[in-house]
């Protein structure tokens, strides 16, 4: 006995299911759970929409298939799901699946944003802060980015580190700036573990600093490692420089 469910065939089966039998088909094979997950969108279930929204996205137990993963978003997005709201929106900006729509990414970034979720609230922010899709409103932007953070979300958190530490629309303190950083490099950015690392030099404390530019490497992208190699090649401390070093040999063996 796997403990695991079988494809659902009614709504009244769907809602039966317990936490332990989702447990155990989570813990299952990814082709079974790619197969289940279709039995259950199939029943106009939201969350089983968006799961396999995301294995089709990443063709994960299942071919990939980027159209029909973005219907999967539309069609939980449209029953009011916030992690499909942002889903679709993000497929809209990328045309994953669909034609580039960023004025659509922008109103479905803003639904899910307003329904609560932090990576809404983070990407309607970027569109804002950057100016790209949306008039550039500084303001708003880090207005949605501080919800976010409160909601401790570390990329946000990051950002709003740096609305204070550049000064943006807030009189700039790099006090508060140093204690968003923190909470963002704990909470697992890379973007937030290096500006945490740089001021944490700063103040002399440069084991601890090699300790947060350490654990960069773990998540970032080789496009963020090659440009923070090449920033800590110029720093004046040889243990940076070092770690520069190995920052730009991982980034072009990735």
């Amino acid at each position: 006995m796997t403990g695991r469910p079988a494809p659902p065939r009614s709504r009244a089966e769907l809602d039966a299911v317990t936490a332990q039998q989702w447990k155990a088909l989570f813990a299952g094979p990814v082709e079974e759970l790619a197969h289940w997950l279709q039995a259950a969108a199939a029943l106009e279930d939201p969350q089983a929409q968006a799961m396999l929204g995301q294995l089709l996205l990443d063709g994960r137990g299942i071919a990939q298939d980027a159209a029909r993963a973005f219907d999967c978003f539309a069609r939980a997005a449209d029953q009011g799901l916030p992690i499909a709201m942002n889903m679709r929106a993000r497929c809209l900006e990328h045309g994953w699946g669909i034609a580039p729509d960023p004025a659509q990414a922008a109103h479905w970034y803003l639904q899910a944003a307003q329904a609560g979720l932090d990576w809404g609230m983070y990407n309607y922010a970027n569109f804002l802060s950057s100016g790209r899709v949306l008039e550039q409103n500084h303001a708003l932007a880090l207005e949605w980015y501080r919800k976010a953070a409160a909601l401790g979300h570390a990329k946000s958190l990051n950002l709003v580190g740096r609305y204070y530490e550049d000064g943006v629309v807030v009189e700039a303190d790099r006090a508060t700036a140093f204690k968003y950083y923190r909470a963002s490099a704990e909470g697992g950015d890379f973007r937030g573990q290096y500006s945490y690392a740089c001021m944490l030099a700063e103040r002399g404390r440069i084991d601890d600093g090699n300790f947060w530019l350490e654990k960069i490497a773990g998540s970032a992208t080789a496009a963020f490692m090659k440009k923070i190699g090449n920033e800590l090649q110029l720093s004046g401390h040889p243990s940076f420089r070092q770690i520069g070093d190995r920052m730009l040999q991982l980034a072009a063996s990735r």
